[in-house]
């Protein structure tokens, strides 16, 4: 059985971790794999946006500790370096709408990684918890880079040093995440959602994905300059002359993408 089922149709590429058994914690092979389908998305222009959720009763709780404790297995430092940093680094580096649907638990470097995606859903019986301190370790994936930003520095330390649960939705209310739905309606919002990204002007999305990317370092006067080199290079897109026409001519536009 495969760790991760995907496939890709109306220009959105579906993928669903698959290790239900183990409530979706990462391997060695399924971090590996998450990698090549990310990677692939990135580069394929068939793919104009990605939906990431989970198989079974949870989203991901994070690392499989088995692997940790086989002496045969992959150590602390590269699972970190080798698997969860490059996945981090591909969800943010990819100029293409990534949404995840958070499905059930999201624990650990699950929860991070599902913070880490653009437009962050969850069922209302989803829970997000940064379990690392349970067991001695630090929150990685990216945890002590976002979520301060989104929910403020004295929250962030709270929940990863008491690793307490976060309801979905005191998620929403916390800004953790942007909506939550009903478990059965979930994936079908989340398709509507990722189906109408598809069908945007997706250069101008990854554009802005780009600028709130460097907005998190960047001062004023940078990031200022940066929506004028960005602007400039939306407004030579195909898209942009047709969003334009289309405007003008009172009809739906056709963005194609480019």
């Amino acid at each position: 059985m495969k760790t991760i089922e995907h496939y890709i149709a109306h220009n959105v590429c579906f993928v669903k971790l698959n290790r239900p058994k183990v409530y979706n914690s990462f391997n060695q092979e399924m971090a590996l794999y998450l990698q090549t389908i990310l990677k692939d998305c990135e580069t394929n222009p068939e793919v104009r946006a990605v939906l990431l959720t989970g198989e079974g009763k949870a989203f991901c709780a994070g690392q499989d500790l088995q692997e940790i404790t086989d002496p045969n297995g992959p150590k602390l430092d590269a699972i970190v370096r080798e698997h969860y940093n490059p996945i981090v680094s591909l969800l943010r580096r990819i100029e293409k709408p990534i949404v995840c649907a958070v499905n059930g638990v999201a624990a650990g470097a699950g929860a991070n990684i599902a913070l880490a995606c653009d437009i962050t859903l969850a069922a209302e019986s989803a829970v997000f918890i940064q379990a690392f301190s349970k067991i001695g370790l630090i929150p990685d994936s990216g945890g002590t880079f976002f979520l301060p930003r989104m929910i403020g520095l004295q929250r962030a330390t709270a929940l990863m040093m008491l690793a307490e649960k976060v309801s979905a939705t005191d998620a929403e209310n916390l800004g953790m995440i942007y909506k939550v739905y009903s478990d059965e309606i979930l994936q079908e919002e989340s398709l509507k959602i990722v189906t109408k990204l598809a069908q945007l002007p997706t250069i101008g999305l990854g554009l802005t994905k780009r600028a709130l990317n460097q907005s998190m370092t960047n001062n004023l006067t940078e990031q200022l300059a940066l929506e004028e080199e960005l602007q400039t290079r939306a407004g030579k897109t195909y898209d942009y002359k047709e969003g334009v026409a289309s405007f003008l001519e009172k009809r739906t536009p056709k963005f194609k993408g480019n």
